[in-house]
Protein backbone atom coordinates (compact mmCIF):
# COMPACT_ATOMS: atom_id res chain seq x y z
CA UNK A 1 0.00 0.00 0.00
CA UNK A 2 1.21 3.48 -0.77
CA UNK A 3 1.48 6.33 1.45
CA UNK A 4 -1.35 7.77 -0.73
CA UNK A 5 -4.05 5.06 -1.04
CA UNK A 6 -6.27 5.53 -3.64
CA UNK A 7 -10.12 5.65 -3.85
CA UNK A 8 -12.79 4.97 -6.12
CA UNK A 9 -16.56 5.93 -6.25
CA UNK A 10 -19.25 2.96 -7.18
CA UNK A 11 -22.00 3.49 -9.69
CA UNK A 12 -25.42 4.83 -8.67
CA UNK A 13 -27.70 1.21 -7.00
CA UNK A 14 -30.92 0.80 -5.73
CA UNK A 15 -30.71 1.72 -1.71
CA UNK A 16 -31.25 -0.67 0.83
CA UNK A 17 -32.27 1.07 3.32
CA UNK A 18 -34.71 3.87 1.96
CA UNK A 19 -37.21 3.39 -0.77
CA UNK A 20 -36.83 4.88 -4.13
CA UNK A 21 -33.12 5.98 -3.51
CA UNK A 22 -30.03 5.01 -5.19
CA UNK A 23 -26.64 4.77 -3.03
CA UNK A 24 -23.13 5.49 -4.14
CA UNK A 25 -20.13 4.47 -2.34
CA UNK A 26 -16.53 5.76 -2.37
CA UNK A 27 -13.81 3.11 -1.17
CA UNK A 28 -10.55 1.75 -1.28
CA UNK A 29 -8.32 -1.17 -0.68
CA UNK A 30 -7.21 -2.77 2.87
CA UNK A 31 -3.65 -4.36 1.85
CA UNK A 32 -0.37 -4.33 2.88
CA UNK A 33 1.81 -3.18 5.92
CA UNK A 34 -0.64 -0.50 6.42
CA UNK A 35 -3.69 -2.23 6.05
CA UNK A 36 -4.47 -1.78 10.19
CA UNK A 37 -3.66 1.55 10.50
CA UNK A 38 -5.35 2.57 7.71
CA UNK A 39 -8.40 0.80 8.61
CA UNK A 40 -8.47 2.45 12.06
CA UNK A 41 -7.86 5.77 10.57
CA UNK A 42 -10.79 5.18 7.95
CA UNK A 43 -13.61 3.84 10.70
CA UNK A 44 -13.17 6.72 12.80
CA UNK A 45 -13.78 8.36 9.42
CA UNK A 46 -17.15 6.72 9.09
CA UNK A 47 -15.80 4.11 6.81
CA UNK A 48 -17.11 -0.06 7.41
CA UNK A 49 -14.73 -2.78 6.28
CA UNK A 50 -15.85 -5.85 3.99
CA UNK A 51 -13.59 -8.03 3.20
CA UNK A 52 -10.10 -6.03 2.39
CA UNK A 53 -12.52 -3.35 1.28
CA UNK A 54 -13.46 0.40 3.28
CA UNK A 55 -16.19 1.97 2.08
CA UNK A 56 -18.83 4.72 3.06
CA UNK A 57 -21.93 6.12 1.40
CA UNK A 58 -21.39 9.25 -0.96
CA UNK A 59 -24.90 9.54 -2.25
CA UNK A 60 -26.08 12.69 -3.92
CA UNK A 61 -28.67 14.62 -1.61
CA UNK A 62 -28.44 12.65 1.10
CA UNK A 63 -26.98 12.18 4.33
CA UNK A 64 -29.22 9.40 6.07
CA UNK A 65 -26.24 6.74 6.26
CA UNK A 66 -24.88 7.73 10.02
CA UNK A 67 -21.59 5.95 11.68
CA UNK A 68 -22.83 5.22 15.21
CA UNK A 69 -20.72 4.06 18.21
CA UNK A 70 -21.42 2.95 21.67
CA UNK A 71 -19.44 4.87 24.70
CA UNK A 72 -18.29 1.74 26.93
CA UNK A 73 -17.42 3.42 29.77
CA UNK A 74 -20.87 5.46 29.93
CA UNK A 75 -22.82 2.85 28.78
CA UNK A 76 -26.74 2.66 30.02
CA UNK A 77 -28.56 -0.14 31.52
CA UNK A 78 -31.96 -0.18 30.63
CA UNK A 79 -34.39 -2.48 32.25
CA UNK A 80 -34.82 -4.87 28.65
CA UNK A 81 -31.15 -4.49 28.22
CA UNK A 82 -30.71 -6.40 31.99
CA UNK A 83 -33.18 -8.76 30.88
CA UNK A 84 -31.81 -9.84 27.66
CA UNK A 85 -28.03 -10.01 30.02
CA UNK A 86 -29.64 -12.02 32.25
CA UNK A 87 -31.70 -14.90 30.26
CA UNK A 88 -28.32 -15.01 27.88
CA UNK A 89 -25.38 -14.71 29.93
CA UNK A 90 -24.59 -18.45 30.68
CA UNK A 91 -24.10 -18.48 26.77
CA UNK A 92 -20.11 -19.20 26.38
CA UNK A 93 -18.38 -17.03 24.00
CA UNK A 94 -15.19 -18.07 22.44
CA UNK A 95 -12.83 -15.53 20.40
CA UNK A 96 -10.99 -17.25 17.30
CA UNK A 97 -9.31 -15.98 14.44
CA UNK A 98 -10.60 -15.64 11.42
CA UNK A 99 -11.22 -19.10 10.17
CA UNK A 100 -14.84 -19.85 8.65
CA UNK A 101 -16.28 -23.56 9.42
CA UNK A 102 -19.54 -25.26 7.87
CA UNK A 103 -20.69 -24.79 11.14
CA UNK A 104 -20.48 -20.93 10.78
CA UNK A 105 -22.06 -20.95 7.45
CA UNK A 106 -25.40 -23.27 8.39
CA UNK A 107 -26.30 -21.00 10.96
CA UNK A 108 -25.27 -17.75 8.39
CA UNK A 109 -27.37 -19.38 5.78
CA UNK A 110 -30.40 -20.06 7.66
CA UNK A 111 -30.05 -16.62 8.87
CA UNK A 112 -30.07 -15.09 5.25
CA UNK A 113 -32.76 -17.24 4.60
CA UNK A 114 -35.12 -16.34 7.15
CA UNK A 115 -34.18 -12.57 7.80
CA UNK A 116 -32.76 -11.11 4.76
CA UNK A 117 -33.76 -13.15 1.82
CA UNK A 118 -34.25 -10.30 -0.34
CA UNK A 119 -31.26 -8.78 0.94
CA UNK A 120 -27.89 -8.08 -0.97
CA UNK A 121 -26.15 -11.34 0.70
CA UNK A 122 -28.78 -13.69 0.07
CA UNK A 123 -26.71 -15.40 -2.93
CA UNK A 124 -23.78 -15.71 -0.92
CA UNK A 125 -22.14 -19.67 -1.05
CA UNK A 126 -20.21 -21.11 0.98
CA UNK A 127 -17.40 -19.79 -0.82
CA UNK A 128 -18.01 -16.36 -0.48
CA UNK A 129 -18.86 -17.08 3.30
CA UNK A 130 -15.03 -17.75 3.44
CA UNK A 131 -14.04 -15.02 1.95
CA UNK A 132 -16.18 -12.30 4.31
CA UNK A 133 -13.80 -14.31 7.02
CA UNK A 134 -10.88 -14.67 6.08
CA UNK A 135 -10.40 -12.06 3.89
CA UNK A 136 -8.68 -9.89 6.29
CA UNK A 137 -5.65 -8.10 6.23
CA UNK A 138 -6.33 -6.14 9.98
CA UNK A 139 -6.87 -7.39 13.34
CA UNK A 140 -10.14 -9.65 12.55
CA UNK A 141 -11.51 -11.96 15.34
CA UNK A 142 -14.63 -14.22 15.01
CA UNK A 143 -17.04 -14.69 18.24
CA UNK A 144 -18.48 -17.70 18.82
CA UNK A 145 -21.97 -17.87 21.33
CA UNK A 146 -22.44 -21.34 22.28
CA UNK A 147 -24.64 -23.24 24.56
CA UNK A 148 -22.54 -24.64 27.31
CA UNK A 149 -20.91 -27.55 26.82
CA UNK A 150 -18.73 -28.32 29.88
CA UNK A 151 -15.40 -30.03 28.70
CA UNK A 152 -17.06 -30.27 25.34
CA UNK A 153 -18.26 -27.50 22.88
CA UNK A 154 -22.08 -26.37 22.97
CA UNK A 155 -23.85 -25.84 19.91
CA UNK A 156 -22.90 -22.91 17.97
CA UNK A 157 -25.84 -20.67 18.22
CA UNK A 158 -24.21 -16.97 16.54
CA UNK A 159 -21.27 -15.71 15.36
CA UNK A 160 -19.84 -11.55 15.27
CA UNK A 161 -17.20 -10.88 12.86
CA UNK A 162 -15.02 -7.87 14.43
CA UNK A 163 -12.53 -5.85 14.12
CA UNK A 164 -10.19 -5.02 16.92
CA UNK A 165 -9.15 -1.45 16.63
CA UNK A 166 -7.12 1.20 18.47
CA UNK A 167 -9.60 2.72 20.13
CA UNK A 168 -12.58 0.33 20.12
CA UNK A 169 -14.74 -3.05 18.68
CA UNK A 170 -16.49 -3.12 15.26
CA UNK A 171 -19.02 -5.65 14.58
CA UNK A 172 -18.63 -6.44 11.29
CA UNK A 173 -21.42 -8.30 10.41
CA UNK A 174 -23.44 -10.73 13.06
CA UNK A 175 -25.54 -13.85 12.26
CA UNK A 176 -27.17 -16.15 14.80
CA UNK A 177 -30.07 -19.22 14.15
CA UNK A 178 -33.44 -17.94 13.53
CA UNK A 179 -34.97 -20.14 15.52
CA UNK A 180 -33.92 -20.24 18.39
CA UNK A 181 -35.90 -20.30 21.72
CA UNK A 182 -33.49 -18.01 23.75
CA UNK A 183 -34.74 -14.28 22.90
CA UNK A 184 -33.00 -11.19 21.76
CA UNK A 185 -29.47 -13.00 20.91
CA UNK A 186 -28.41 -10.14 18.46
CA UNK A 187 -28.84 -7.62 21.06
CA UNK A 188 -26.78 -9.60 23.55
CA UNK A 189 -24.19 -9.83 21.09
CA UNK A 190 -24.25 -6.32 21.10
CA UNK A 191 -23.75 -6.45 25.29
CA UNK A 192 -21.29 -8.86 25.24
CA UNK A 193 -19.23 -6.89 22.86
CA UNK A 194 -19.34 -3.67 25.22
CA UNK A 195 -18.54 -5.68 27.99
CA UNK A 196 -15.69 -7.24 26.10
CA UNK A 197 -13.97 -3.48 25.07
CA UNK A 198 -14.21 -2.13 28.65
CA UNK A 199 -12.23 -5.46 29.71
CA UNK A 200 -9.86 -4.54 27.79
CA UNK A 201 -9.95 -1.00 27.63
CA UNK A 202 -11.00 0.24 24.88
CA UNK A 203 -13.87 3.23 24.79
CA UNK A 204 -16.13 2.64 21.74
CA UNK A 205 -18.07 -0.22 19.92
CA UNK A 206 -18.62 0.51 16.34
CA UNK A 207 -22.43 -0.27 15.03
CA UNK A 208 -21.76 0.88 11.56
CA UNK A 209 -24.37 3.09 10.08
CA UNK A 210 -27.54 4.11 11.84
CA UNK A 211 -30.60 5.60 8.92
CA UNK A 212 -33.30 7.45 10.46
CA UNK A 213 -36.34 6.15 9.07
CA UNK A 214 -35.45 2.76 8.01
CA UNK A 215 -36.48 -0.07 10.18
CA UNK A 216 -33.51 -2.04 9.88
CA UNK A 217 -31.32 0.26 11.63
CA UNK A 218 -33.67 1.22 14.33
CA UNK A 219 -32.48 -1.19 16.95
CA UNK A 220 -29.47 0.59 17.71
CA UNK A 221 -30.80 3.42 19.09
CA UNK A 222 -31.57 1.19 22.54
CA UNK A 223 -27.58 1.31 22.75
CA UNK A 224 -27.17 4.65 24.83
CA UNK A 225 -25.40 6.91 25.35
CA UNK A 226 -23.80 7.15 21.74
CA UNK A 227 -21.84 9.13 19.43
CA UNK A 228 -22.49 10.10 15.72
CA UNK A 229 -20.33 11.32 13.33
CA UNK A 230 -21.65 14.62 11.52
CA UNK A 231 -19.66 17.11 9.56
CA UNK A 232 -18.15 18.45 12.56
CA UNK A 233 -17.00 15.01 13.77
CA UNK A 234 -18.26 12.76 17.03
CA UNK A 235 -20.73 14.20 19.07
CA UNK A 236 -23.33 12.76 21.45
CA UNK A 237 -26.45 11.69 19.68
Amino acid sequence: MSEHPQFYLTAPSPCPYLPDRYERKVFTHLVGERAEALNDLLTQGGFRRSQNIAYRPACEGCRACVSVRVVVDEFEWTRSLKRVWRENMALERRERPPLPSSEQYSIFRAYLDRRHADGGMADMTVLDYAMMVEDTHVDTRIFEYREPGGRNRGPLLGCALTDILSDGLSMVYSFYEPDLQISSLGTFMILDHIMRAKEIGLPYVYLGYWVDGSDKMAYKTRFQPQERLGPKGWSRG
